[in-house]
């Protein structure tokens, strides 16, 4: 024992331990807890970022989360978005205000406009904790993880000294803590959080997390959490307006969820052109039915070759019964 510091660690009785605050358990309910840190993963061109940003207006706005979660907790946001121009950034965050009727300049939204973050650097951990405890957000949203360092994403080492820092960070300063990262591209299956890229760490460390996925052209969001039961998995899209503001993620409610598989999508695609009233080209059709170019080039040839649609130059259309 000579040389060492030999002062106990602290200990209290159980009964004289505070009781949990249950008032304001959710930042978001039943999507993400209350200075909760988590992950929020998918593959590439999964609307990630689309997903944090909605959940980052909903805080700042206090409006519903996709139009269906209540926030309970709202209170400012602060971001950094990696991969994304300010500018982009302001767009998107200006197309969700507007969709759901708020004004940008009254959000308490603010954006990090730093170069790059390490945070596996002493001095960017030092400006991160600084720079959260001047703007005290309530959600920290680092979007994606892969560009806040340098270190080996399959070491579980290095990971957890990371993944420990924004653990103290959250603690600390009570902010919840959103970290997007990716998904393999081609996930096992299995359990969602399974799939993410590199240490196992990752979803074991996250009190909330959120996984979507996209399967045969359709998306899916499913929620997890360490101490409370989650929603069933919800169906999403992205959708803008003709004009192509707006553009924002929105629940698919069951009764227009698609049915699956190849005769689910001759059957959309035969929907749309019905509902167009109209001869569609294969972008438009593309859009409406959100499916690759390959799936939809294989459908319309199935189709064309039934006679159920008929091609007029580049466009497609339901042929027009004849009267006898």
């Amino acid at each position: 024992m000579s040389g060492h510091d030999s002062k106990a660690f602290p200990v209290r009785r159980v009964a004289d331990l505070e009781e949990e605050c249950t008032r304001n358990r959710w930042l978001i309910d039943s999507l993400w807890a209350r200075a909760a840190v988590g992950i929020l993963g998918g593959a590439p061109k999964c609307c990630k970022s689309w997903l944090a940003l909605d959940i980052a207006l909903s805080v700042a706005s206090g409006t519903h989360c996709l139009d269906s979660f209540r926030v309970d907790d709202p209170g400012g946001v602060l971001l950094y978005m990696a991969e994304d121009a300010v500018g982009v950034v302001k767009a998107r965050i200006h197309g969700l205000c507007g969709h759901r009727g708020l004004s940008i300049v009254h959000m308490p939204i603010d954006v990090i406009t730093a170069p790059s973050i390490r945070i596996d650097r002493d001095r960017d951990q030092a400006r991160l904790v600084e720079t959260v405890r001047q703007r005290a957000p309530r959600l920290l949203v680092l979007d994606p993880f892969v560009r806040l360092h340098r270190v080996d994403e399959n070491d579980a080492g290095q990971v957890s000294a990371v993944l420990g820092y924004l653990r103290e960070l959250q603690r600390d300063l009570d902010v919840a803590v959103l970290v997007v990262h990716h998904a393999r591209k081609n996930g096992a299956g299995g359990q969602a959080g399974q799939n993410l890229r590199g240490s196992g760490d990752l979803h074991a460390w996250g009190d909330s997390n959120l996984y979507l996925r996209r399967q045969q052209g359709a998306l899916s969001l499913t929620v997890e959490h360490r101490s409370s039961a989650a929603p069933e998995p919800l169906a999403l899209e992205l959708v803008s307006h003709d004009n192509g503001h707006g553009a924002h993620l929105q629940r698919v409610k069951p009764s227009e969820e698609r049915p699956s598989g190849a005769a689910g999508l001759d059957q959309t695609i035969l929907d749309t052109l019905a509902a167009a009233g109209e001869p569609l080209g294969r972008t438009a059709l593309r859009d409406k039915t959100r499916v690759r170019n390959e799936r939809l080039g294989e459908a319309l040839s199935r189709l064309a070759a039934t006679g159920a649609v008929v091609r007029a130059g580049d466009r497609w259309a339901v042929p027009v019964p004849t009267s006898t």
